[in-house]
């Protein structure tokens, strides 16, 4: 390797875990860098649970994370709208891992007059629902999002996911949303300044071109592919860029920590 990495961020399904079983190294991964005593943060688009639920999600499949080392689209949203305006208001479409940030990000959750409209992931959209956040979108709240992931993964097949909720949004009210999830180098600068580590020695390691490895490099990171989830070896010639290396699993990056 050119450089050193002397921290590491990684994405969680397709690359530590698939359908709640770890993925092969993705526990060794972990350990190494505990071991190490390396600053790493895993990273997820996914909205809906808590840093405490992805804990247990990933230690029910053997994988050994602590909370304080989990980093979700829904805190990266909660930070950037407390940042922008402090305890401010909002009209949250989510489940607890959204409003749970929002809340201890000082912000207070109501249907009157809300500087943000933030929608976030959920497995129940109610009709009802979006269309109060139409309503408040019209009315001069501004939009945020999660995370624009059009799809995800159900046992059942692929479910509608924020991105294509907020597509409808959009449609009604001609307004876009700001995505603070990956792709958005927001995500992956509020989680370098979490673990205190700088882009240059920094690796992101994913399994989606299009959030991963896109978001990654834009933030000035090394980046890792692996063909464990979303992308294959084919598609990867696809794109108009690259990542940094394209390994089989998260299994070759042991060695590397």
């Amino acid at each position: 390797m050119e450089r050193s990495t002397q921290a590491w961020l990684t994405d969680m399904d397709g690359v530590l875990v698939h359908e709640g079983t770890a993925l092969p190294g993705g526990p060794e991964f972990i350990a190494a860098l505990r071991d190490k005593g390396l600053p790493f943060l895993v990273l997820t688009n996914n909205s809906i649970f808590t840093p405490r639920d992805l804990r247990a999600r990933l230690a029910y499949s053997g994988i050994d994370v602590p909370e304080e080392n989990i980093w979700t689209s829904a805190l990266a949203t909660a930070q950037f709208v407390a940042d922008q305006i402090p305890n401010g208001s909002a009209y949250a479409i989510g489940e607890a891992g959204l409003t749970t940030a929002l809340h201890q990000a000082g912000f207070t959750l109501t249907e009157s007059d809300p500087d943000y409209v933030v929608l976030g992931e959920t497995r129940t959209y109610s009709f009802e629902a979006i269309t109060k956040a139409i309503r408040l979108v019209m009315d001069g709240s501004r939009f945020i999002c999660t995370n624009p992931d059009v799809t995800g993964p159900s046992q059942e097949g692929v479910l509608p996911a924020t991105g294509s909720v907020a597509a409808m949004i959009t449609a009604a009210t001609g307004k876009q949303p700001y995505y603070v999830g990956k792709p958005n180098p927001v995500l992956f600068r509020s989680a370098l300044n979490l673990i205190g580590a700088h882009s240059e020695s920094t690796a992101m390691v994913g399994d989606r071109m299009d959030t991963d490895v896109l978001g990654g490099m834009e933030a000035g990171l090394e980046t890792f592919l692996v063909l464990t989830g979303s992308t294959s070896a084919e598609e990867v010639e696809k794109y108009p860029f690259r990542p940094s290396h394209v390994v089989p699993s998260i299994a070759d990056l042991v060695d590397l920590v």
